[in-house]
């Protein structure tokens, strides 16, 4: 048999040894048969398989730690700083699309990342929404409130529209709690 088609068949039997397609004993039994003793070859591929998906986790780590890192960071500037907010805040704007962006392109390739940047966005408007409201407009709660209804309205409707269930009951639960807010002040 040639050495291409043997190194296929081995590759399909390693496939259903790792993902459990067939019982192990009878994957060990096909190996050696189709390897004709040859185990080597074989370590050595499992070996390179493993190395690249913990290169793989790896990268995916040090990618969302490093994310998230810039979202707290920002999120803590836009809260302290009081001078030169309108540089803050077009920063937190543009980091927030770039990272909508980036869920949106991601979501195919890594599911693991992709809610983790959605929802990074969604807070970095968030504190976006309430710093301006809070910077530019003092003294007026009701652009507050506005400014607040709307995000839990974006919430609520990116979590219809993606089938998403945390921003839906974000969105829901916030609506709640900012309107029933209104009406035990109003009482």
């Amino acid at each position: 048999m040639p050495n291409n088609r043997k190194k296929i068949i081995l590759n399909e039997i390693l496939f259903w040894k790792q993902n459990k397609l067939l019982p192990e004993h009878y994957c060990d039994f096909l190996m050696t048969l189709y390897s004709e003793g040859n185990e080597i070859e074989v370590e050595e591929d499992i070996s390179h398989k493993k190395a690249v998906k913990a290169q793989e986790k790896r990268k995916n780590v040090i990618l969302t730690l490093s994310v998230g890192f810039i979202a707290v960071l920002l999120l803590i500037l836009l809260l302290v700083i009081h001078h030169y907010v309108w540089i803050i805040a077009l920063l937190t704007g543009v980091i927030a699309c770039v990272m909508m962006i980036s869920a949106y392109i991601l979501a195919k390739k890594n599911a693991l990342i992709t809610p983790i940047l959605q929802v990074i966005s969604a807070l970095l408007i968030f504190g976006l929404s309430v710093k301006v409201s809070l910077t530019y407009f003092a003294d007026q709660t009701i652009i507050l409130f506005i400014l607040l209804i709307a995000n839990c309205i974006m919430w609520l409707v990116s979590g219809i529209k993606l089938k998403l269930t945390y921003f839906t009951l974000s969105g829901v639960l916030g609506l709640v709690i900012i309107i029933g807010y209104q009406i035990y002040i109003s009482i």
